[in-house]
């Protein structure tokens, strides 16, 4: 299955059906609903569906936007927080997706399951900036990036524990509504869980039909680029767990949510690793340009005619 995030719009449009109108005039007619979304856009969003205008793969939590927050933040609240009302309002705003994805006819949504508490200005940012200048392989690099392994390898059994913890309390509601909740990969080491973290997790839950794992392309490959893991073997090693993904290309070596084929992704030899009508969702920056996308699209429907 293919469909489109609305991140992609959502910033520029101030009605939901207007929204939805100019990503089916690209080609697409599912449609992811991502986070960001202000409830306004929700009455424009409802008619469009309603109208049959498109099918909703899945919504990314939290949808809708939490009213406090001003800006597009899915991390805003977290499982892992240390603060207990963040967590609660966290677990109520997750609740909500669940419904409204219930009311959509969805078959996910994606979750951030939270963070370690590690500067990324201390950690991922400088080991992305020595990469860019070619110094990944310089012992100074290497050090570092053993040291913030190391780092977080001491703090993570309580953010993990929290995450697991929320999930459990979340999974009766998300048989009870038959959607699954897809834990996403994340961009960056010290987020909640990194890639021995998110095997465990879905050897805990692997009982659950309604728990899994979502790819994000993108997220992966800045992580690849960083030497922390090998993004074809990573895909091999959790695809017994996959949902879906997040396809977006990468410039090298973290300008990500980049245009299908305009980066470094091979995706004929990532995508060998999804089953069959798994869906894929263009999640892409509003910088992107419509008539790129378009191109793009047709390029991916020769290429991958049996993804479509």
């Amino acid at each position: 299955m293919l469909a489109f995030s609305t991140c992609w719009n959502n910033s520029r449009h101030t009605d939901g059906e207007s929204m939805i109108d100019e990503i089916l005039d690209l080609g697409f007619s599912v449609i992811e609903l991502s986070h960001g979304m202000t409830i306004a856009k929700l009455p424009g969003i409802r008619k469009a569906y309603r109208a049959g205008k498109f099918t909703c793969s899945g919504l990314h939590n939290y949808f809708p936007s939490p009213v406090e927050v001003m800006i597009d933040a899915p991390d805003a609240y977290e499982y892992t927080s240390h603060r207990a009302s963040d967590r609660k309002r966290a677990m109520d705003m997750t609740l909500k997706t669940l419904e409204l994805a219930a009311e959509f006819n969805a078959g996910y949504i994606v979750l951030h399951m939270g963070s370690t508490p590690l500067n990324p200005k201390k950690f991922t940012k400088p080991l992305t900036e020595q990469v860019a200048a070619g110094q990944q392989h310089e012992p100074r690099f290497i050090k570092q990036k053993i040291e913030f392994i190391k780092k977080r390898e001491k703090l993570s059994a309580l953010y993990y524990r929290r995450a697991i913890e929320a999930l459990e309390e979340l999974a009766p509601k998300a048989e009870e509504y038959q959607i699954k909740l897809a834990v996403e990969s994340r961009s960056r080491f010290e987020d909640m869980p990194n890639e021995r973290e998110m095997v465990k997790l879905q050897e805990h839950f692997k009982d659950h039909p309604w728990i899994g794992y979502w790819h994000d392309f993108g997220h992966v490959q800045l992580k690849h680029n960083l030497g922390l893991l090998d993004h074809e073997a990573w895909l091999e090693t959790i695809s017994p767990h996959l949902i879906g993904g997040h396809v977006h290309d990468v410039e090298w070596p973290a300008r990500d949510h980049r245009t299908p084929f305009t980066g470094s992704l091979n995706y004929s030899a990532l995508l060998t690793h999804f089953p069959a009508n798994c869906p894929l969702i263009w999640e892409l920056s509003p910088s992107q340009k419509s008539e790129e996308i378009q191109s793009s699209l047709k390029i991916w429907k020769q290429k991958f005619p049996e993804r479509c």
